[in-house]
């Protein structure tokens, strides 16, 4: 993926540990989750909870590979992963029923990358 120009160290590291895990379990997910976060930031998704709302079933599990907005409504249950959260989305999110988490924690409960859904 060549070198990365980003300053934000929370970020590069990252990166480093979703390449990281997708070796280690031979889950693709990851490597494409850190290629996503690799581009350049006004690049990444910028995901309303709205949307979710209207493509996401009950209880399935959500990774954001960028930004999630609060712009919307949400009435089930789900698990969302985005590498950054408005405050008024993760408020309707628990409000729902669900959780909103980074994708570190994510990737912690679920190093196999299995049933998860893409989002942007």
């Amino acid at each position: 993926m060549g070198k990365l120009r980003k300053r934000n160290e929370h970020l590069i590291k990252l990166i480093e540990e979703l390449k990281i895990l997708s070796y280690k379990k031979n889950a693709r997910i990851w490597k494409d989750i850190a290629k996503r976060l690799s581009k350049p930031s006004k690049n990444w998704a910028e995901v309303n909870i709205s949307r979710i709302a209207r493509h996401a079933k009950k209880k399935e599990t959500i990774l954001v590979p960028g930004k999630l907005l609060g712009a919307g409504s949400i009435d089930i249950p789900l698990t969302v992963a985005a590498f950054n959260s408005s405050e008024s989305a993760k408020k309707k999110i628990e409000k729902a029923g669900g959780k909103a988490i980074t994708i570190q924690e994510l990737m912690k409960a679920n190093p196999k990358g299995s049933s998860i859904r893409i989002m942007g």
